[in-house]
């Protein structure tokens, strides 16, 4: 986190096959070019540097796979290594929000993505949804709509993904840029 004054956003995976890392990548996309730092964590190798990024974050994006409807062993790992931070309240009032893949349409990825909901409020972390409609949901809409899948609490992909990730990153680091300022706004 080099620049204090810029929100930070990150991202916390695991890819087992790289499609989640695709995807992860895609969200990255969306923050930075909606002005935020990023910083990109594969939780199955992370150190004590890329912990102390986390708690420094305004917003961290939690991400995996849903394998048998659920996130990856490797994120569920992170989960309950995250305990310390649970026990001192580090993540508290940080922002959070969900990325996960799978092979098929539906592949029960709301089930990751209610588990990655519930894991940000155990630590009294502010929920982002995607804030989009489904799309392919009529005759007119098409597999190349945003939110093809129709996930809105945050963002499930079919792998190869699609542009609702970007949209995921470029919200999270909208809101976390308003959450900052008011922090700011409320310290003066």
């Amino acid at each position: 986190m080099s620049h204090p004054d810029r929100t930070t956003i990150a991202i916390a995976f695991h890819s087992g096959y790289g499609q989640t890392a695709v995807v992860a990548e895609a969200v990255a996309r969306g923050a930075a070019g909606a002005g935020a730092e990023v910083v990109s964590i594969s939780v199955d190798t992370i150190t004590d540097e890329q912990w102390a990024q986390l708690d420094a974050a305004d917003a961290i994006i939690f991400g995996a796979a849903t394998y048998v409807g659920t996130a990856s062993a490797a994120l569920h790992e992170f989960a309950e290594a995250s305990s310390k931070r649970w026990f001192s309240h580090a993540w508290a009032d940080k922002l959070a929000a969900g990325l996960t893949n799978s092979g098929a349409k539906s592949g029960d990825k709301s089930s990751t993505l209610g588990y990655f909901a519930t894991l940000a409020a155990q630590h009294g972390m502010h929920w982002i949804s995607l804030g989009l409609m489904p799309g392919w949901d009529s005759t007119t809409g098409s597999e190349n709509d945003i939110n093809r899948v129709g996930s809105v609490t945050g963002a499930g992909a079919q792998s190869p993904t699609d542009a609702t990730a970007e949209h995921l990153g470029a919200r999270v680091a909208r809101q976390a840029a308003v959450f900052r300022a008011g922090r700011a706004a409320l310290a003066a």
